[in-house]
């Protein structure tokens, strides 16, 4: 195997360390990305935004029927705060980047990987297990993924392509940084009123981000999970990702108040 792989959201972060590791693995890699210049050194930038409906068709069109052998579908964003201040228009935007920009990339070119009995990388969350306070946007979307992944695997497992989710915990990337300046937006944003009555889960969700960051692991360890289940004979379905991770899976196997109550002490609520 190696052939051509497609990764959505190829610029920074697990995207970038991803494509490097695939192209180290020998694979062509097409790298999207929002902007030329941002594409992984030694991969074919393809400008792609996962939300725009005529790039990815114009992405179908150049590969055509060719045999495709991998589509990494990574592109995501996070959005936070109170469910009851989030507008509706945030979360229309988490899930056409989340979801539905997944779900049509995964439609364009699945004649592709069809005909080169490819498979499908879809990146999750351990957050599509553990919904937090103050992410619900973000960990609804990563549970939409999992439902598609699961569901996708059974339908095209006759065609000969396999499906797996990959479910990391804490990464370290620029998604801290952004965590904190998401955390400053909210609070400035955020009706006095409101933000007093969320106080404790407002500081209960930056602290465990800042510990979450301290504990991060090279994004080099999601991409080599990646490079498995696009190459191993026997893929996974589902790759945990971090000790962080594999503990968070074990605390949703408890029943539902002793999983909130160890989540409330962990946030101080």
């Amino acid at each position: 195997m190696p052939g051509t792989v497609v990764i959505s959201g190829a610029s920074t972060g697990i995207g970038r360390a991803t494509a490097l590791h695939l192209k180290g693995l020998g694979f062509e890699v097409l790298a999207g990305v929002r902007r030329e210049a941002d594409a992984p050194e030694g991969t074919t930038p393809v400008a792609l935004d996962v939300t725009d409906a005529a790039a990815i068709a114009a992405l179908a069109q150049r590969i055509g029927d060719a045999p495709l052998a991998g589509l990494v579908n990574n592109a995501g964003i996070g959005i936070g705060g109170p469910v009851e201040h989030i507008a509706i228009d945030d979360w229309r935007a988490q899930f056409e980047v989340n979801l539905f920009g997944h779900v049509a990339m995964t439609r364009a070119l699945l004649p592709a990987l069809i005909a080169g009995r490819g498979r499908i990388v879809n990146m999750g969350s351990i957050g599509g297990r553990q919904a937090l306070p103050l992410v619900s946007p973000y960990s609804a979307s990563k549970f939409a993924i999992h439902g598609f992944s699961d569901s996708l695997r059974l339908e095209l497992r006759r065609q000969g392509v396999h499906v797996a989710l990959i479910e990391p915990g804490a990464i370290a990337t620029e998604i801290w940084r952004k965590a904190d300046e998401s955390f400053e937006a909210i609070d400035s944003d955020l009706p006095a009123e409101i933000a007093a009555r969320y106080r404790k889960e407002l500081d209960g969700a930056r602290k465990a981000s800042d510990r979450a960051a301290r504990h991060a692991i090279p994004a080099d360890k999601a991409a080599a999970v990646v490079g498995h289940a696009l190459t191993a004979r026997r893929p996974r379905a589902r790759y945990v990702v971090g000790a962080d991770a594999r503990g968070q899976a074990l605390i949703e196997r408890l029943p539902a108040v002793a999983r909130d109550r160890l989540l409330r002490l962990a946030f101080g609520i």
